[in-house]
């Protein structure tokens, strides 16, 4: 095992269990964030598009309504769905894109569900001009239309992936497929914590701003750290980028939410950290949603985000070693946290966020006045209007 694929484990989670060719890409890719991490002229690059072009830093918002109808806890919303193009993924586009600007890669691959990645993919390349190619599973595209339109705006080609179950692991395995073919000259800008070493561990450190602007804002507005840390998991990004910079402060709880989908018992859900084993699936080792022969079972869930078999390596260590705790929330109640956050603070969060949203209001109710829980609202819903729409006719 080489020394990347050391670097690259959390605990047993994670590695690069991919093809010789592929693993010489990760590698140079590895050696390149090493170089720029810590570059003051790259950090300086990186926070000027984070504050004059993102937005940054993204407010943290109490919501005083909602908190005050469901009693108990103060929740405070970290507002993600703020920042330019509408979600969290801007945040490790912009880094990864300025890799790629220093490496000399001229076309962009990238994958998408419910298309928030995509299109900050998408409007990276356009202010870099970048050639850009996005993989999108062809039932996510009816889901998410919208989205598509706009990425196509912003100049990207969107290829539909038209096999499997059509959603967001089957554009993973496209995309994968077009790096190992064109990797000369191309760079795969993967859009959560997912995938081989180093891509984890890249995604995290870009997303981590989330959760330092969080600890600086919490500590400005209640003079102490939060008791609870609440953020949807697909792949894990926002979460992971929540998560991260609160690890050493154990009094802080942390709960990922999963989409329980119909409900764990029905196999219909996305929830590999509740109802998942141990397996390797895209080039890396996790819990993930099997069938016995070795393929990734079906996923369902309300959000095209998170839609997913499988987790970020790291969330599977943070489960296996308790540091974090992992819930479900099925499609009703993330629908039912949709409308009624709508309603009570006028902020419409994306469906995704919606599960964060959902698991909050059960638990704000059963603490103190005094706790204070953050959600993560890592993106806007004006993407799943239409089909909240079209379910509600």
């Amino acid at each position: 095992m080489s020394k990347v694929e050391q670097r690259g484990f959390f605990g047993e989670f994670g590695g690069a269990y991919v093809p010789e060719q592929l693993q010489e890409v990760l590698t140079k890719l590895d050696q390149v964030f090493e170089q720029y991490k810590e570059d003051p002229v790259f950090i300086e690059e990186l926070h000027y598009y984070f504050n004059d072009y993102v937005g940054r830093p993204s407010p943290l918002y109490y919501a005083e309504r909602l908190s005050n109808q469901l009693g108990g806890a103060k929740i405070y919303l970290k507002r993600e769905d703020l920042n330019h193009t509408g979600a969290h993924k801007i945040n490790n586009v912009l880094g990864q894109a300025l890799l790629a600007k220093r490496m000399g890669l001229k076309r962009i691959i990238a994958e998408t569900g419910a298309g928030q990645h995509g299109v900050a993919t998408a409007t990276a390349s356009a202010m870099f001009g970048l050639d850009c190619v996005i993989y999108m599973g062809e039932e996510d595209t009816k889901r998410q239309q919208l989205n598509v339109f706009r990425m196509e705006i912003l100049g990207a080609k969107v290829i539909p992936v038209k096999r499997g179950k059509r959603t967001l692991k089957d554009a993973v395995d496209a995309a994968l497929e077009d790096l190992i073919e064109n990797y000369k000259d191309t760079f795969y800008l993967l859009g959560s914590a997912v995938g081989p070493h180093p891509y984890p561990t890249i995604v995290k450190h870009f997303q981590s701003v989330i959760g330092q602007e969080a600890r600086r804002q919490i500590m400005d507005k209640e003079n102490r750290l939060p008791d609870y840390l609440i953020a949807a998991v697909g792949g894990g990004s926002n979460a992971i980028g929540l998560f991260a910079p609160f690890y050493e402060d154990k009094e802080v709880k942390m709960i990922g939410v999963e989409p329980g989908g119909k409900g764990l018992s029905t196999g219909l859900h996305a929830a590999p950290l509740n109802d998942g084993e141990p397996s390797v699936i895209h080039g890396f080792r996790t819990y993930a949603m099997m069938k016995e022969n070795g393929e990734p079972k079906e996923t369902h869930s309300i959000a095209a985000g998170l839609d997913y078999p499988g987790v970020g390596p790291e969330h599977s260590f943070y489960k296996d070693t308790g540091r974090a705790d992992y819930v479900a929330i099925n499609d009703d109640e993330a629908l039912e946290a949709f409308h009624r956050l709508s309603q009570l603070e006028g902020i419409i969060p994306a469906l995704e966020s919606s599960h964060a949203v959902a698991y909050a209001m059960k638990l704000a109710p059963i603490l103190d006045k005094d706790k204070i829980i953050i959600i993560n609202l890592s993106g806007r819903g004006d993407k799943d209007v239409q089909q909240v729409y079209n379910m509600n006719r």
